[in-house]
């Protein structure tokens, strides 16, 4: 089988049952794990897919929302690395937003058991904070999206209305140079843009596999955020550019 045989193949097979693992690609294609961890990362470049910690994810093209058990094994070690980057920019007393997506999960993982008031609409990041004890936690209540693990629609979006705080960390399915910020669908836009709205500081917690993206609904141009929070995988024509508008990049990690 040719190699551009077996790519698409592999890139079908994903497409049918939605995740795959390296070791099941490699008894499917009879070819070492090796050679499958090459074909994933050329595929990922094309954005064929992407590569989960020890596999591959299909890449949800609609508007519909990947589901959190899916988003958690994307990335893993740069959402980790991410998380605790984010958390060298919070000291004691402070007042933060943290959003429903898989990177504020590993933030508030890696959080102090500190005094400090986390607003969240994530039901990961609640029970995670729930066990330190320092740390006030208010959640948005709201509609429960299954899928995401977090509280969306009006109550959620007007809950938001009643804080004011020091800095949100939130991230995105894209970001783009003239399109700025996008989500999946209109529900995650509007809470996330309210989130922006109502911090003095905001942080963008994105790997690099976001930069480029164009997703289905715009929430916020680039110029409402002070901090990019990335991975040493982001393009450097793009980090070069975001510099430019004098935004503050940071890429962490190996």
């Amino acid at each position: 089988m040719l190699v551009a045989e077996r790519q698409q193949k592999i890139v079908d097979a994903v497409n049918e049952k939605n995740s795959l693992r390296v070791s099941e690609l490699s008894q499917m294609f009879s070819v070492t794990e090796e050679t499958i961890r090459r074909d994933l990362e050329k595929l990922e470049k094309d954005k064929k897919l992407r590569r989960s910690h020890g596999g591959a994810v299909k890449i949800n093209q609609s508007s519909h929302e990947i589901p959190y058990s899916e988003r958690k094994v994307i990335n893993v070690q740069e959402k980790k690395d991410i998380g605790i980057e984010a958390v060298k920019h919070v000291v004691e007393g402070d007042s933060l937003i943290l959003d429903a997506s898989t990177t504020a999960y590993y933030m508030a993982k890696a959080l102090p058991n500190v005094p400090l008031t986390v607003v969240t609409n994530s039901v990961k990041v609640a029970i995670e904070l729930s066990e330190k004890k320092e740390i006030t936690i208010i959640s948005t209540g709201g509609i429960l999206n299954t899928r995401s693990m977090a509280y969306l629609g009006p109550l959620a979006e007007s809950s938001l209305d009643d804080y004011h705080v020091n800095k949100a960390f939130i991230s995105c399915k894209g970001i783009h140079l003239v399109r700025g910020i996008s989500e999946s669908n209109e529900q995650q836009a509007r809470i996330k843009r309210k989130m922006l709205e109502s911090a003095e500081i905001n942080f963008v917690m994105v790997d690099h596999s976001k930069f480029g993206i164009q997703a289905f609904s715009r929430f916020a141009e680039l110029d409402i955020v002070d901090h990019i929070l990335s991975d040493q995988k982001m393009d450097n024509e793009i980090f070069q550019k975001l510099s430019e508008r004098s935004m503050n990049v940071i890429r962490v990690g190996t």
